[in-house]
């Protein structure tokens, strides 16, 4: 399982550092791809096949089953750590999450996901004073 907070620079190359325990639970290759909320998703090989099993059921002909197909896997990649436990965030992905120097890597049960840390702070900034209700909501699905 992933979970943690871990707050790193992106070097000039778009090269950030993975958190030991998360390079354990990722595998030695994992897949990056575009998350909800501007961030970026990471996933080991088994989660990455879980998600593209579930997405590969969806209905052909419906435009948003095909738009979700198309935002997940159109920029996703392959990656994999350098020997210093670093990995390349591919540019594409890096603009799209808006990475500029500062970065946050967090681990969220079955994947990792890769903030700006300005867009982390903003985007827990809002939740934070929310779980509560958002939690009471949840308990109604049992939960």
């Amino acid at each position: 399982m992933l979970m943690g907070e871990y707050t790193h620079t992106i070097d000039t190359k778009g090269r950030v550092i993975m958190p030991a325990d998360f390079r354990t639970e990722l595998g030695e290759k994992f897949y990056i791809t575009k998350g909800l909320d501007s961030c970026l998703f990471l996933y080991g090989q088994e989660e990455w096949e879980s998600l593209s099993t579930k997405l590969r059921q969806l209905p052909l002909a419906k435009s948003e089953a095909r738009a979700v197909v198309r935002f997940f896997f159109a920029g996703a990649r392959m990656l994999e750590c350098d020997k210093q436990g670093r990995f390349l965030v591919p540019g594409n992905l890096r603009e799209y999450a808006g990475l500029k120097k500062d970065v946050v890597l967090t681990g969220i049960m079955n994947r990792a996901e890769l903030w700006d840390k300005e867009n982390w702070t903003n985007y827990t900034g809002e939740v934070n004073p929310t779980v509560a209700v958002i939690a009471e909501n949840l308990a109604d699905l049992g939960i």
